[in-house]
C-alpha cells in the first residue's frame, strides 16, 4: 500500500513545514507587486534627495565662505579702527570717539575714583565735559545724573591717561584764549 502525503518533502524525504507566510512565493520567484512598488518609489525618492541634498551643501559652502570672509573684513576693518580711536583720545576731540552712551554704566563712586587717577579737580574735569564743577560734584553726591551726551564724554575720557587729560585742558585753555583777544 502507497501513502500519498500532501505536505511538501525536503531532500531528505521528510515533511516540511511552512516557514512563513510568504513560503508559497518564495517557491515560485514570483515578485510581489507591491514590494517591487515600494522599492522602485524609495529607490526614486533617495535619488531626488540626493540630487537636492547636492545643490544645498554647495549653496552652504558657499554662506560659510562668504560668512567667512566677513569675519575677516570685521577683524581688518577692527584692526584699523583701534589706533585711530586711540589717536583721537590722544588729539583730544572725545566728539571723535563714538560710544554708545545707551550701555555705559554710571556710577557716582566711579567718576570720582575716574577724577582722582587724572589727578583733577572737579573745575578741571567739568571743561573736559563741557559742565561746571558744581555739576560734577552734584553727580559725585548722587544729587544728579549726567545726560546721555555727556554720558559718552565721561565714557571717552576713561580711555585718557593723566597726560593726555592735562593735554587736552592746556588745548581747551589754549581756544578760549585765543576767542578772547
Amino acid at each position: 500500500m502507497v501513502l500519498f502525503c500532501t505536505m511538501p518533502l525536503d531532500t531528505w524525504g521528510r515533511r516540511r513545514e511552512k516557514q512563513s507566510p510568504d513560503y508559497d512565493d518564495q517557491e515560485n520567484n514570483m515578485p510581489n507587486i507591491a514590494v517591487v512598488l515600494k522599492e522602485e518609489i524609495s529607490r526614486l525618492a533617495r535619488k531626488e534627495i540626493r540630487r537636492q541634498m547636492h545643490a544645498l551643501r554647495r549653496a552652504s559652502a558657499q554662506y560659510r565662505r562668504d560668512i567667512a570672509e566677513m569675519k575677516r573684513q570685521v577683524s581688518a576693518l577692527q584692526r584699523k579702527l583701534t589706533p585711530l580711536e586711540k589717536q583721537a583720545v590722544k588729539n583730544g576731540s572725545p566728539q571723535a570717539v563714538r560710544i554708545d552712551a545707551g550701555r555705559v554704566r554710571f556710577t557716582a563712586k566711579g567718576l570720582r575714583s575716574q577724577r582722582e587717577r587724572l589727578n583733577l579737580s572737579a573745575a578741571d574735569y567739568g571743561k573736559l565735559i563741557g559742565v561746571t564743577d558744581q555739576t560734577i560734584y552734584n553727580w559725585e553726591h548722587e544729587t544728579a545724573r549726567p545726560r546721555r551726551q555727556q554720558l559718552a564724554l565721561i565714557a571717552s575720557l576713561r580711555l585718557m591717561g593723566k597726560k593726555q587729560a592735562l593735554a587736552r585742558l592746556e588745548q581747551l585753555a589754549g581756544r578760549g584764549s585765543k576767542k578772547k583777544s
